[in-house]
């Protein structure tokens, strides 16, 4: 089953309450979040609507909170490959 990525990218301030209220409705609240949707109609036609703020990709399966969380973990920088001896 093929799932929507929506990610809202610019934020809604200023816009009318019709849609902000399309936004609410796709559990968009702030910048930068993530939801996953399965791919339908009714659906599609939300995105529509706010095609200009939101940023969208179609994936197989949704992620976790801790998959997106591990995800958007920079690299360390560096690997303890043994532990040096005392």
């Amino acid at each position: 089953m093929a799932f929507f990525r929506v990610t809202l990218v610019r934020s809604a301030i200023g816009l009318p309450a019709r849609t902000q209220g399309v936004l609410r409705a796709l559990g968009l609240r702030k910048r930068m979040r993530t939801v996953y949707h399965p791919v339908s109609t009714d659906v599609a036609g939300q995105i529509m609507k706010v095609k200009e703020l939101i940023s969208v990709q179609e994936v197989e399966q949704p992620l976790t909170k801790a998959e997106m969380r591990e995800r958007r973990r920079p690299d360390p920088g560096y690997y303890v490959e043994t532990a040096m001896p005392r």
